[in-house]
């Protein structure tokens, strides 16, 4: 190259350059023709967005009694501690640091959501210095130390060692890691004018260090922390939030009685997390104003999740969201899934394909058997007369949720109470056997209807007075309706002569030799009016609790694939790898890999192909013929001649392939290397396959 020539860049065309594919054009398929992709994604977008609000609003209420009972408890020992004089150590009980263990429970994941509402009540009202901390960050004193110091003062603080075996750059500014520098900083802080104005702080705010994972903490080190820290209890105005997720016993099992005693502890308990999964799910999914339902199944495999696995509100709600999600991508009459006015506008733009959808609803087909005859060729041959259909059984879903819900809060008002809890304890127990069958044909209703049959009167009448205000604020017609009739009931009730005390016989399930002993004799106006009144609330449950699967257009809001969900939420790591090594095409899509079931093509990953191997042998494996049949399916992967002398021939490309494999068949837990033969390894895992 001379000296007169040069390099010269050239930025490409931007009509080269590759689109970047939007989040909703993920819902349109590639032959679709219905044009109804991005109406879906809004639609869902709308409906992700509201479930988060209103768990962040659900969560801001459940906390906010423990909430403010931590803010007095801070407000209390700040004040405390600026109305100190010269007997200040006499005060704070012999310098002990004030501390608030808040029990949360064993649902870890959803602390952070809660210690996050904390730190900003702290900020707003109280103290602009508070830190949170974590176990997983502060393996050592010196990064707790370094941790807290540089979230309260902003600035790098330097630890020796980190320096020294750090080859990165360190910022300018720097202070070294110790608390007394904390000390000089908070007095220099607190001396300026503008943070006692601000928010309205007090004059001398506390330093809160918040602990999130108290059990998960080195206990050396949370030991030395406090030694120090209550050092300095006398210049510094420092305040302790353990968050604990067991028991508060735990404090004493991490650190002894001669660091337990420098701490003044205040016991703060949390809403229980299946408290807080009931009012959830009572928010979200029993009710009317929210379009997208989960069928039973589905409900069952999040619920299950939640009890068997973590207990977390959070990842319940984060399930649902998903389940949203798949049914609005996989569901294409998921643009009637909606508010009313958008529902019927949705509705009129159906395109044909879009009717002929519904038509092929197995709901909808049911609809047209029950119709006469000229009603069916309408509706199998007009595409103007199917949305108009579809807008009046829209209308009548909509009527169904309305109606179900409140029946279904008073069954379980009325049998939540009863002996062994013929139909749960929780509603969600009673929601789930309601939307999988006809609740009324189950044992479990009968016995309760038998128990129901036994309540005396002012137990009767309070249980009804309760089914009564769950009626009060419908408004359709039969609720209206139903609640007319109850009232009348109650009246009745009140207006019998005299006061009959019938007790609830509740150690007796097994009723039927009592209920044929009380047939012989001649009933009572109470016990006519008490039967009389339980047929109608059984005629109630009848009339509305009927499975939304015999609704028409159910498909429509209703997401039922409860195994999708499962594989995506209950992770299987073992059979996930199993998968994926004896069918990769299962992941990577590749129409190459395509085999019969047992087989795996000789393109395949070079693990998968040692893997299948694996699973011929027994539980020794002969490394050197493992590594020759490897060679052979290699060989025939790269089209060579069987009858070539080089054929199945083991070269080092080759060798070093097979050793890579088998070591990460290893890593994965497979194999392992064995004493027992030489050039051996032992095969680990068995069925399954």
């Amino acid at each position: 190259m001379n000296e007169s020539s040069g390099c010269f860049v050239f930025k490409p065309s931007s009509k080269k350059r590759k689109r970047t594919v939007g989040i909703d054009e993920y819902f349109v398929d590639g032959n679709d023709d219905c044009g109804n992709g991005r109406e879906r994604f809004n639609i869902c977008q709308k409906l992700w967005e509201k479930i988060k609000m209103d768990t962040e609003i659900l969560q801001d209420e459940l906390n906010e009694k423990i909430l403010e009972s931590l803010l007095d408890f801070i407000k209390k020992c700040t004040l405390s501690f600026q109305s100190r004089t010269d007997d200040w150590a006499s005060r704070m009980r012999a310098s002990e640091i004030p501390t608030a263990a808040l029990v949360l429970g064993v649902n870890v994941p959803d602390h952070d959501m809660t210690f996050q509402s904390l730190s900003d009540l702290l900020k707003n009202s109280v103290t602009p210095f508070s830190v949170s901390v974590q176990a997983k960050e502060c393996t050592a004193l010196k990064n707790l130390m370094q941790r807290v110091l540089e979230r309260l003062m902003g600035v790098g603080v330097s630890v020796e060692e980190d320096e020294e075996d750090s080859g990165i750059h360190l910022p300018q500014k720097r202070v070294s890691c110790s608390i007394s520098v904390l000390c000089q900083w908070y007095k220099t802080v607190t001396k300026s004018p503008a943070v006692p104005s601000k928010n309205g702080f007090l004059q001398s705010p506390p330093i809160v260090v918040i602990f999130k994972d108290f059990e998960a903490f080195n206990p050396r080190v949370l030991q030395d922390f406090i030694l120090i820290c209550n050092r300095y209890i006398h210049e510094l105005p420092l305040i302790f939030v353990f968050g604990i997720a067991t028991s508060p016993s735990t404090v004493q099992h991490i650190l002894p009685h001669s660091v337990s005693s420098l701490l003044c502890i205040e016991l703060f308990q949390s809403l229980s997390c299946t408290q807080h999964l009931a009012t959830v799910i009572d928010k979200l999914i029993l009710t009317s104003q929210f379009p997208f339902k989960l069928t039973g199944k589905v409900l069952q495999v999040l619920v299950s999740i939640f009890l068997y696995h973590d207990f977390s509100v959070r990842n319940f709600v984060k399930g649902l969201q998903l389940a949203l999600l798949e049914h609005f991508h996989s569901q294409p009459l998921s643009v009637l899934c909606c508010k009313k006015q958008e529902a019927r506008h949705n509705a009129q733009k159906l395109s044909h394909k879009d009717v002929e959808m519904v038509r092929q609803l197995p709901s909808f087909m049911r609809y047209v058997e029950t119709q006469e005859p000229q009603e069916q060729v309408q509706l199998l041959t007009s595409d103007d007369h199917v949305k108009e259909v579809c807008q009046m059984l829209l209308k009548g879903l909509r009527k169904y949720h309305k109606n179900y819900y409140p029946i279904l809060r008073c069954l379980h008002s009325l049998t939540a109470s009863l002996p062994k809890y013929p139909l749960g304890k929780q509603i969600r127990e009673l929601h789930i056997s309601c939307l999988e069958k006809n609740v009324w044909e189950t044992n479990e209703y009968e016995s309760a209807m038998q128990l129901l049959r036994l309540l005396a009167k002012d137990e009767l009448v309070a249980a009804l007075r309760k089914c009564a205000d769950i009626l009060k604020p419908g408004k359709t017609k039969k609720m209206k309706s139903a609640l007319q009739q109850l009232e009348d009931y109650i009246i009745r009730f009140e207006q019998l002569d005299g006061k009959i005390s019938l007790k609830l016989y509740s150690q007796c399930l097994c009723t039927k030799m009592l209920l044929r002993s009380r047939r012989t004799k001649k009933m009572s106006p109470f016990e006519i009016l008490r039967n009389e009144t339980l047929d109608f609330i059984d005629g109630l449950v009848r009339s509305h609790l009927t499975p939304p699967e015999l609704q028409p257009l159910n498909e429509v809001c209703y997401y039922s694939s409860s195994g999708v969900l499962r594989r995506h939420l209950n992770a299987t790591p073992r059979t996930s790898i199993q998968t994926a090594l004896s069918h990769p095409f299962y992941f990577l899509q590749n129409e190459n890999l395509k085999t019969d079931a047992g087989t795996v093509s000789s393109a395949a990953p070079d693990i998968c192909i040692v893997y299948k191997l694996h699973l011929e042998c027994g539980r020794l494996i002969n490394l050197y013929d493992w590594l020759e049949a490897y060679a052979t399916v290699v060989s025939a992967a790269e089209g060579k001649d069987p009858d070539a002398e080089d054929y199945g021939k083991v070269d080092e490309l080759k060798h070093a392939r097979f050793i890579q494999s088998v070591s990460e068949l290893e890593f994965l837990g497979f194999v392992k290397s064995t004493k027992q033969k030489t050039d051996h390894v032992a095969r680990l895992t068995w069925g399954g396959c």
